[in-house]
């Protein structure tokens, strides 16, 4: 790496991009003078580091460092036997905070993180003497009263004593023989003592030791003889104060001695902490993403996007090397974004092995390059009288002569300024040799002869920049396979030049030429159609995807509930047997016992209250049997005596032994058993078969049947949630069909079971435009309103 690469791929200015998410100002020197790594487990490591970042932030926002300080020079001082100053102090306090804060954030509630939660577990709370500076120091010049007892002590006796001091000299203020003598009835200080200014004239009159005069000479200002001992007493109590304050300073600074080297290495823990979050922070900005190492030299970077240019601006890029071969020649028109992709590739090769994630999408690679050069611009020298091919050819020279297998080559305009044909044939000669070196080499240029070169030679591949002719814009896009067209007549064309002067260009070129751009021009209307018809495919192959999932998802449901369906009607077989077994005891055993009672009024109540309880049992079952809905109704006038019919409740086949009486009910020979049967659970069969159904007549039955009975809401209160969701359900489909638009699911408050489980049900349903709460005069909470589609 060389300092001419740093500034041609702006790489200072990324540098200021992360200096502006340090928190502290060590920190931001630390950045200032970061350098790619060449070591690629290092490189791998602070990636991780980076990494780690960006997932705290993303859980639980950037690290509470704030600017600490460096406090190396007040340690050094300390450990020497020297007092600390309040402010040196209180800076060592701030880091101490600071590092309880860091070390209560990341031992928290995080994920696992290797780096990061490793130094968090090396960082020293020293929480005894954070308190001891904390109670002691107030600001950098002033120390709290409850540093110790014996400076309270005295500092209770100062104010006493200035207490006093200020009634003495009150006196002699107000004193009426001194009014005249006195300049002011005002009391000043001088030299840490009370005076008070005493006209010149009568200096004679007032007792006292001057201190000072005013500038004309007019005033002196005297130090009243009562108060010199108050003064004096004050001036003792104030340098006892001083004793203390440095006694207490000396003790602090020896407990910062004590604990030196743990603060030591806590300074360099956080400066650490604040440079990986600084990244972090950095890659949530950028939108980056951690590039994977590629040991073996490749480089694929998918929809990379230039970190310095404004993300609503920039147009992502797709680009590789290192695989199918080391040298990419870009073509296409100026202004098309070549020297973008340059800046683009240069600049991720050095974020990469700095430890910085990089703009763009998850699947993009890295080598680690020993070297970059880049050759980027127009860097004419005048002091050295250096044309721009020539500074150019400096340039060429340095890369050639240096570079080797892990070098990154970036060239822009190769072989220009100079001849068209030398120029040309120079750049190959230098691709060439840059090939034969196994340098990964880029390089932009308007030659025909590059692109056939890179068509004609293994290891060597064209891309092009993308313009779009009708709008004369450049679309940024690159394609890897096809060289570029530099569209001057069609620009030409555009811009209103004569067509005859464009035939005439063109017949000016060579047949080759024209032939070669017409060969391009058909390449890239292909190419263009190939990703048309391979982008549908894509398309198509998601939607089908999607649907099978689909698909997968509802057949799994049907499966869960079927087996639900049938778990819970053996269960309820499995009562209705138990509880008859248990009533056909109970009545065998009271028969047996009415056949003993002698009393017919008592056996005749008996015998009533054992049919009572068979009835009861009978109808109670019989609420349970679910009826299928009659698709074909029959009417009374419709059936004869021995027609073959169908019983829906039971789906048994037999024979009609009676017609129907005024309650629509008839008997029915089922095999060996006559059942009662209604009208409405009967179907005729002919001929051996099921009636044939009109289709459309079955429908709009149906249909007449759900608007007819359907209601405006349904109630689950009380059931368990697989019923209630096999009932919502139900209630929906026919909501929908009676045409419906808006219905009310009433569940009740309770725990909550049932809303939650009837909301996640009408998040899914096909029949659910949108649901909310009920309102306060619908329900509130125990009720939700659904709109249908």
């Amino acid at each position: 790496m060389n300092e001419k690469t740093y500034r041609v791929l702006e790489y200072n200015k990324i540098l200021e991009l992360l200096q502006s998410e340090a928190a502290s100002v060590i920190t931001k020197k630390a950045v200032a003078e970061m350098k790619p790594s060449l070591d690629v487990y290092l490189i791998q490591e602070l990636l991780a580091e980076t990494t780690e970042a960006v997932s705290v932030i993303m859980r639980k926002g950037a690290l509470p460092l704030g600017s600490f300080y460096d406090i190396k020079n007040s340690i050094y001082q300390a450990d020497k036997g020297s007092s600390l100053t309040m402010k040196q102090l209180l800076e060592i306090l701030y880091n101490l905070q600071v590092v309880r804060n860091a070390s209560t954030f990341l031992k928290s509630d995080l994920p696992e993180l290797p780096i990061i939660k490793g130094l968090a577990e090396v960082l020293s709370v020293q929480k005894r003497l954070e308190d001891d500076i904390d109670r002691c120091i107030i600001s950098e010049d002033e120390m709290a009263d409850a540093a110790s007892t014996e400076l309270k002590n005295i500092r209770r006796s100062i104010l006493r004593q200035n207490e006093a001091i200020r009634t003495k000299i009150n006196q002699i203020l107000n004193s009426a023989d001194n009014r005249t003598i006195l300049q002011d009835a005002i009391v000043t200080m001088r030299q840490g003592r009370y005076v008070v200014p005493v006209k010149q004239e009568h200096k004679a009159r007032f007792s006292g030791i001057v201190h000072d005069q005013s500038s004309t000479g007019a005033t002196l200002f005297i130090e009243p003889q009562a108060v010199v001992n108050l003064n004096n007493e004050l001036r003792e109590l104030e340098l006892a104060e001083k004793v203390e304050i440095e006694r207490i300073l000396a003790e602090l600074s020896a407990s910062v001695a004590e604990v030196s080297q743990q603060l030591l290495n806590n300074q360099d823990i956080l400066l650490k902490l604040d440079f990986i979050f600084a990244k972090g922070r950095l890659s949530v900005k950028l939108k980056g993403a951690a590039p994977t190492i590629n040991t073996e030299g490749a480089l694929r970077i998918k929809d990379g996007r230039h970190p310095l240019i404004h993300k609503d601006k920039v147009v992502p890029i797709s680009i590789e090397i290192g695989k199918r071969f080391n040298t990419l020649v870009i073509t296409g028109p100026n202004t098309g974004g070549k020297t973008v992709t340059l800046k683009t590739v240069g600049l991720f090769a050095l974020m990469t092995q700095s430890g910085l994630h990089v703009p763009a999408g998850y699947g993009t690679e890295m080598p680690v390059f020993q070297k970059v050069f880049a050759d980027i611009g127009d860097e004419q020298s005048i002091e050295q009288s250096l044309s721009t091919f020539s500074s150019h050819m400096k340039n060429i020279v340095d890369l050639v002569n240096n570079s080797g297998k892990e070098t990154l080559v970036l060239v822009d305009e190769l072989g220009a300024g100079t001849d068209p044909t030398e120029g040309a044939a120079l750049a190959i000669s230098i691709l060439e040799h840059l090939r034969d070196k196994g340098v990964k080499t880029i390089a932009t240029t308007h030659y025909t002869e590059l692109k056939k070169y890179a068509i004609a030679t293994k290891g060597v591949e064209n891309a092009s920049m993308e313009f779009d002719v009708e709008t004369l814009s450049p679309t940024y896009r690159l394609s890897i396979g096809t060289p570029g067209k530099s569209n001057a007549f069609e620009i030409s064309e555009k811009l209103g030049l004569k067509p005859v002067v464009i035939r005439h260009a063109r017949g000016m070129l060579e047949n080759g030429d024209i032939e070669f751009e017409e060969v391009i021009t058909t390449i890239e209307q292909d190419r263009k159609l190939a990703e048309s018809e391979r982008d549908e495919a894509i398309l198509m192959n998601l939607e089908m995807k999607k649907q099978k999932e689909q698909f997968d998802k509802e057949r799994a449901k049907m499966e869960e509930q079927k087996e639900k369906i049938l778990s819970k009607a053996r269960e309820e077989a499995r009562d209705m047997l138990r509880e008859a077994k248990e009533l056909a005891d109970q009545v065998q055993k009271e028969l047996r016992e009415l056949e003993k009672q002698q009393n017919s009024g008592d056996r005749n109540k008996r015998y009533e209250d054992a049919r009572r309880k068979l009835r009861e049992t009978s109808d109670k079952y019989r609420e349970k049997i679910v009826t299928a809905e009659n698709p074909n109704p029959v009417r009374a006038d419709e059936l004869k005596i021995g027609d073959r019919v169908k019983v829906l409740s039971l789906d048994q086949k037999g024979n009609v032994l009676t017609l129907p009486d005024d309650k629509n009910e008839l008997m029915v020979q089922v095999g060996l058993l006559k059942i009662n049967a209604n009208l409405d659970n009967i179907s005729i069969i002919q001929d051996g078969t099921k009636k044939k159904e009109n289709k459309t007549s079955r429908y709009g039955t149906l249909y007449r049947s759900k608007v007819q009975n359907i209601s405006m809401s349904i109630n689950v209160r009380g059931s368990i949630l697989d019923d209630a969701l096999m009932d919502v359900d139900k209630y929906l489909d026919d909501a929908y069909i009676a045409g419906l638009k808006e219905v009310t699911i009433i569940h009740g408050r309770g725990e909550g079971i049932l809303r939650e489980g009837i909301h996640q049900l009408l998040k899914h349903h096909k029949h659910v435009s949108k649901y909310r709460k009920g309102a306060y005069n619908e329900g509130g909470d125990g009720v939700t309103v659904v709109e249908l589609k």
